[in-house]
């Protein structure tokens, strides 16, 4: 089965999954990296969008995104620093491609930590690679 999701959905999808999923993820040996002054300034930015509301890691990096910028997950443990950078377009455009049953529970509510790790795994690296 194919499922597919507009931008929207497929933005909600990976926020979610960053909640739910980016501590289990970096279990792997990934730690995530993104240029400092693009989340300072991406917090300002949503900061401004929702007066009166603190702002979580989540939110920002998702912002990073939105503003034209890339997070990379860093492979600290293999040696070789492999980088696997996304950008918003890879969101709209790989979400989608996570098993179908992984995105059923993530529309459904049924999602956990299992479901978010596949689809960052999948939108960083086009696959689910570990577990």
């Amino acid at each position: 089965m194919t499922i597919t999701l507009n931008k929207k959905e497929s933005e909600e999808f990976f926020y979610n999954a960053l909640c739910n999923g980016l501590g289990y993820v970096c279990q792997y040996g990934l730690q995530l990296d993104y240029d400092s002054a693009k989340y300072k300034e991406a917090k300002m930015n949503w900061l401004k969008k929702n007066p009166g509301q603190e702002a979580c890691l989540e939110d920002v990096l998702m912002q990073v995104l939105k503003d034209g910028g890339s997070l990379t997950l860093v492979d600290v443990e293999g040696g070789d620093d492999e980088r696997h950078t996304i950008y918003l377009r890879d969101v709209h455009e790989k979400v989608s491609k996570t098993d179908s049953r992984r995105l059923v529970d993530m529309q459904t509510g049924n999602d956990d930590a299992d479901t978010a790790d596949c689809i960052l795994q999948t939108v960083f690296f086009n696959e689910v690679i570990f577990g």
